[in-house]
């Protein structure tokens, strides 16, 4: 019956039913021409899309290989990835430019200031020179408190002349070598060399004090070098300018102490002492303002900072030596 009734709808002229069926509407009535069927609502039919040819001027996106039929648009520049990261297929280098190194003060586009840059390296310098100096005082200690140690160290003479000249190699080749001072690890290696050569010589000669002239001695170095750490980044003047000063005058200390050598005696040693603590203390404050920078003359360079820590280190254990040569020399 189903199949009955649609050969009907197809080819009755007037779509009708036999047996008084009515029309439906939508269909063809008798007398009226053949009416299409209108398009169902939400259901539009589209010719087939002829394939557009490569559209000219669009430009690969970054990070991707250019797409094949597209021409890289001219003067387009992309952006680049952070740093470490690179395009697909391209080094993390960009072309014809460096990534932003925290301690170039030449980095364009960065709020980084040259005082910022400059208390980072402050910090850096304190730092390591606080580990110096903690080495240094536990093998003051080691060599005052152990015995073992003490008398081992009398056994071995020799090991006393190794120490020094472990000391004199590092300390020229960081003071002439500037490649040595600023190539990590290399910087590092040879300030640890330095350092623990000379805290083996100042154990091996505190171990000829007695335990209170050594604390003593550390005490008003302590003080002695806290007083002009303050005063160097409080004072207005500028002490920078005075190094051809200071140079001359640790000539004519060198100069007093080799003829102290052929005359000793009680005064002539606590002259030559005082005048190499306080030659040493305007030394400080000149290292200390030179790592400071900002309105002094003079300045070191940020990259600098194995070397303006060795400057103080050597400041300090000056300072401790004078200080304690003068201790000895008035209790003896």
């Amino acid at each position: 019956m189903q199949g009955e009734q649609n050969y009907l709808l197809t080819n009755d002229p007037n779509n009708q039913y036999y047996g008084g069926v009515p029309t439906q509407p939508g269909y063809n009535q008798g007398g009226y021409p053949s009416q299409p069927y209108p398009p169902q609502q939400g259901y539009p039919s589209y010719p087939s899309q002829p394939s557009y040819p490569p559209q000219p001027g669009y430009p690969p996106q970054a990070g991707y290989p250019p797409q094949p039929g597209f021409a890289p648009q001219p003067g387009f520049q992309p952006s680049y990835p952070p740093q470490g990261q690179g395009f697909i297929g391209q080094p993390a280098m960009p072309p014809g430019g460096s990534y932003y190194d925290p301690e170039d003060q030449s980095a364009k586009g960065f709020d980084f200031t040259d005082q910022s840059i400059r208390k980072g390296f402050i910090r850096k310098v304190y730092s390591i020179l606080t580990v110096q100096l903690g080495i240094t005082l536990g093998f003051i200690a080691l060599f005052m408190y152990h015995k073992g140690t003490k008398l081992w160290v009398q056994r071995h003479p020799e090991m006393f002349w190794i120490a020094l000249g472990v000391m004199i190699v590092t300390l020229i080749s960081m003071a002439c070598c500037g490649n040595v001072r600023r190539k990590a690890p290399m910087n590092f290696i040879f300030l640890a060399l330095y350092t623990f050569a000379q805290s083996f010589l100042l154990g091996v000669t505190t171990a000829n004090f007695s335990s209170e002239e050594v604390l003593l001695a550390v005490g008003i170095t302590a003080a002695v070098c806290l007083g002009l750490t303050l005063f160097a980044f409080q004072t207005k003047w500028d002490f920078t300018v005075m190094g051809g000063v200071l140079f001359v005058a640790v000539i004519i200390l060198m100069l007093f102490g080799i003829i102290a050598i052929f005359f000793p005696g009680k005064t002539i040693t606590i002259v030559y002492a005082s005048a190499g603590a306080l030659l040493f203390s305007i030394y400080l404050i000149y290292d200390t303002q030179l790592m400071m920078g900002g309105e002094h003359k003079y300045s070191i360079s940020p990259e600098e900072y194995i070397f303006a820590a060795l400057n103080l280190y050597l400041d300090i254990i000056n300072i401790f030596m004078y200080i304690l040569t003068i201790i000895g020399a008035s209790r003896d």
